[in-house]
C-alpha cells in the first residue's frame, strides 16, 4: 500500500468538505474519503461570511489524517466553490472577513458598472454571464464599503488559492477559477484590464500571476512539515469545483452535454474557444475557462439548492432519497423557471416556489409530494431548454446527457431528464469534482498521459448508470 503513489484531493463545497485519497491500483482509479467536515456561512459584522480559520484547520487536519494512515501523498490539490475571495495585506495576512457569494452586498453593483462599461462590452470581453455574485462586483462592493482597503489591501486570492497559499506561502491565481468572476479576458486568458479599470480597482490588486490548471505551486511551509511529519507538493488543479467536475465527465463522444449537479446545476459543453456573441449573452450562457485551454460554455441553474432549502424548511427528517421517492409518486405537471434569480436567496424557498407557481396560474401543489415533483420537474425542463439553446447557438447536436456530482444519485430527476430531453442520461461518478482534482494532479505528476486517458480510466473504474 505504501509503495503506491497516492494523491490527495481537498474538495470543499458550500455545505461540507472532504479529503479524498486517490490512486491507480491494478489499472483502476480508486478514491477513498479519509476526512469530512461541515462548512457553512454565518452572519458576522452584518454580512454572510465563511469561517476562514475553521477552513484552514480542517484542510490541515485532513492532510494529517494521511500520516495517521501511513500514507504520504505525492501531492495535494484544493478545489472549492468560485467567486469568493480573501483580501490580503502586504504581509499576506487576511484583512477583514471573507464574505459569501449569497450575501446581499453586491446589489446594484452591475448598474453602477454599466454607467461606465455597458454589460454587452463586459460580456464581449470576459464571456461571463451577469450574476450578482461575480467577483468583479464583489470587489466593487467591498471597496465601496471599505474605501480604506485601497491602501491597506495589497492583493486578493480566491478561496482555493488562498488555502493553497496557507499551505505553501506562495500565491497564484488559477485561470479556471478566476475566469468565473468576470476578471479575465476570455480570448487572451489574461487580466481584463478594461473591466478592472472601469470598476475603479487599484492596479496593485492584480499583480499575482495567472496560471493554468495543473501548475505546481510549491512544497509545504516548514511549519506545516514539522506539524504533519512529512512534506508534499501542492498543485493547483482546476480549482473551481465545476472545472474539476467537468474534467471527470466520462463522455462517450464530443457531442455530450455535461451537467455538474450539486448545490448548483451547471449544464453545458466544452468548446475549443469562447463564444461571446450577442445571442449567447441574451440567453445567459457563460464562458468559463476549462482545463487544457478549453472553454466551459454553460448555464447556471439553481440546482439542488432549491430542494436543500425546502428540505430544511419542511422535511428535515426526510432524506434526499426519500424526497425523490415521494416526488416520483406525484403526477403534478407544473414547474417554474429554475434560472430565475428569485430562487437565489429567498427568505423561504417553499413559499417562493408556491408563489411562482401561483403567479403563472398553476394549481397549488396539494401536498409535499407535488411540491417536490414541481422542483425536480423545474430542473429537468431547464435542462431541456438549455440543451436546445446550446444546440441552436453552437450548431452542436447532442447525443447524451452526462451527469456527475451528488445530484447524479437522484433517480427521479435522472428519469425526468431523460424523458423530457429525449436523450440517454449517464449518471456518475458521484464524486466527480474530487476525481477531476485527482486526475489533474496525476497528469501533472506524469502518472496519466492526458485528460482523454484520464476520462477513459474513470469510465473503466466507476459504475455509470444509464437512464
Amino acid at each position: 500500500m505504501k509503495n503506491i503513489p497516492y494523491y490527495l484531493a481537498v474538495d470543499i463545497g458550500a455545505s461540507s468538505g472532504r479529503h479524498i485519497l486517490g490512486a491507480v491500483e491494478q489499472g483502476e482509479l480508486t478514491a477513498k474519503e479519509i476526512y469530512r467536515f461541515e462548512n457553512s456561512a454565518t452572519m458576522k459584522n452584518g454580512h454572510l461570511c465563511w469561517d476562514a480559520e475553521a477552513l484552514k484547520k480542517h484542510v490541515l487536519e485532513g492532510i494529517r489524517e494521511c500520516a495517521k494512515q501511513g500514507i504520504r501523498p505525492v501531492s495535494v490539490g484544493i478545489d472549492t466553490w468560485g467567486v469568493d475571495f480573501a483580501p490580503l495585506d502586504k504581509d499576506g495576512n487576511l484583512v477583514g472577513d471573507i464574505v459569501a457569494y449569497r450575501d446581499s452586498r453586491t446589489e446594484g453593483m452591475d448598474t453602477l458598472l454599466e454607467q461606465i462599461m455597458p454589460f454587452q462590452e463586459l460580456y464581449r470581453k470576459t464571456g461571463i454571464a451577469k450574476q450578482p455574485f461575480n467577483t468583479l462586483y464583489q470587489l466593487m462592493a467591498v471597496l465601496g464599503e471599505h474605501p480604506e482597503y485601497r491602501e491597506t489591501v495589497e492583493d486578493f486570492l480566491l478561496m482555493p488559492e488562498y488555502l493553497s497559499y496557507i499551505l505553501t506561502g506562495k500565491k497564484a491565481h488559477e485561470e479556471t477559477n478566476l475566469s468565473t468572476g468576470a476578471l479575465l479576458d476570455a480570448s487572451t486568458r489574461t487580466w481584463c484590464t478594461d473591466a478592472i479599470q472601469a470598476a475603479g480597482m487599484p492596479d496593485k490588486w492584480f499583480h499575482t500571476p495567472v496560471v493554468k490548471a495543473g501548475t505546481v505551486l510549491g512544497k509545504l511551509l516548514p511549519e506545516h512539515v514539522k506539524e504533519l511529519g512529512f512534506d508534499t507538493t501542492v498543485i493547483l488543479p482546476a480549482t473551481h469545483d465545476t472545472g474539476s467536475a467537468y474534467m471527470a465527465v466520462p463522455a462517450r463522444d464530443d457531442q455530450a452535454v455535461f451537467l455538474s449537479s450539486g448545490t448548483w446545476s451547471l449544464l453545458g459543453t466544452e468548446l475549443t474557444r469562447p463564444q461571446t456573441d450577442a445571442d449567447s449573452r441574451a440567453a445567459g450562457f457563460t464562458n468559463e475557462m476549462g482545463y487544457g485551454g478549453t472553454t466551459r460554455y454553460l448555464k447556471n441553474i439553481m440546482g439542488m439548492w432549491m430542494m436543500q432549502r425546502i428540505r430544511k424548511e419542511i422535511a428535515s427528517d426526510s432524506s434526499f432519497d426519500e424526497i425523490a421517492s415521494l416526488a416520483a409518486q406525484s403526477a403534478y405537471d407544473c414547474y417554474v423557471d429554475a434560472t430565475d434569480s428569485r430562487f437565489f436567496a429567498p427568505e423561504n424557498m417553499t413559499d417562493e416556489v408556491r408563489s411562482a407557481l401561483k403567479e403563472q396560474g398553476a394549481p397549488a401543489p396539494t401536498d409535499n409530494k407535488d411540491l417536490y415533483r414541481a422542483v425536480f420537474l423545474s430542473l429537468a425542463m431547464c435542462y431541456r431548454d438549455s440543451i436546445l439553446q446550446i444546440e441552436k447557438l453552437t450548431g452542436k447536436k447532442f447525443t447524451s446527457v452526462n451527469i456527475v456530482g451528488g445530484g447524479s444519485q437522484n433517480i427521479t430527476l435522472n428519469r425526468m431528464t431523460a424523458a423530457v430531453t429525449g436523450l440517454p442520461v449517464y449518471a456518475g461518478p458521484t464524486e466527480g469534482t474530487a476525481l477531476g482534482n485527482l486526475i489533474a494532479q496525476m497528469i501533472t505528476s506524469g502518472e496519466l498521459k492526458d485528460l482523454s486517458t484520464a476520462r477513459q480510466l474513470i469510465a473503466d473504474s466507476f459504475q455509470i448508470q444509464e437512464y
